[in-house]
């Protein structure tokens, strides 16, 4: 039997862009959002109570992945995107239902809006769903994955010094910590890890409303060009 379901709410994000998100929640703590809560969840009552949490599980669609056909195995990028595992093994976005599901901070509540940290949602996201995050509940201490046993390895970012000052200056207008955001995303490696770019090669994402510019000086480092609003 086919089931429906509407969003509840709508995701206003830094990350304007698919690439460059973080591939996971909370690896990115400055990337920020709002949560713009549709009627009838727009009033206080919806969100009473929710002052008293840190952090909510966000159910949400991955709205620019959907697809007709559902895949039975991916290529996630943390195995170098070029080795296939089934779906359910994975958190990819190309999945049965488009569903996801990330664990974010929860830094203020207001009326019809929830302000985020951490996120890894792309602009205009639709919500499903808000949860509470319950540490005793959510939190196994014994829990393993061996296909993501840790954190990814961060590699060095340098920058060119106009760049640098470009971004603090869009930083203080967005009063937003865009040079961290930048910091990083980009110390996670966004490109995908089969590839070997040269130097001349450019890379680029937005973040709010800038242009990031980058590229890969050597292999294991980034330094970022440019910094400019779109």
């Amino acid at each position: 039997m086919p089931y429906s379901v509407s969003p509840i709410g709508f995701v206003r994000s830094c990350f304007k862009e698919k690439f460059a998100i973080p591939r996971q929640p909370q690896l990115a703590p400055a990337a920020r959002g709002v949560l713009e809560l549709l009627a009838p969840f727009d009033t206080g009552e919806a969100v009473q109570g929710l002052e008293q949490v840190s952090h909510v599980w966000l159910l949400f669609l991955f709205h620019q992945a959907l697809q007709d056909q559902p895949r039975l195995k991916v290529r996630p990028p943390r195995l170098g995107g070029n080795k296939s595992v089934g779906v359910f093994a994975t958190r990819a976005t190309h999945r049965p239902n488009g569903i996801g599901q990330s664990v974010v901070q929860l830094d203020k509540v207001e009326p019809g809006k929830l302000w985020l940290s951490g996120i890894d949602l792309l602009d205009g996201t639709p919500v499903l769903d808000i949860k509470p995050y319950v540490p005793y509940a959510d939190s196994v201490a014994s829990a393993c994955n061996r296909i993501a046993d840790g954190a990814p390895l961060l590699i060095e970012v340098q920058w060119q010094d106009a760049a640098l000052g470009q971004a603090r200056s869009h930083g203080l207008r967005l009063d937003q910590p865009l040079v961290e955001l930048i910091e990083q995303c980009l110390a996670q490696d966004p490109r995908p890890a089969y590839q070997l770019p040269p130097p001349e090669r450019r890379y680029g994402t937005r973040l709010w409303d800038v242009d990031v510019r980058w590229h890969y000086p050597e292999p294991g480092k980034i330094c970022v060009l440019e910094v400019v609003e779109t």
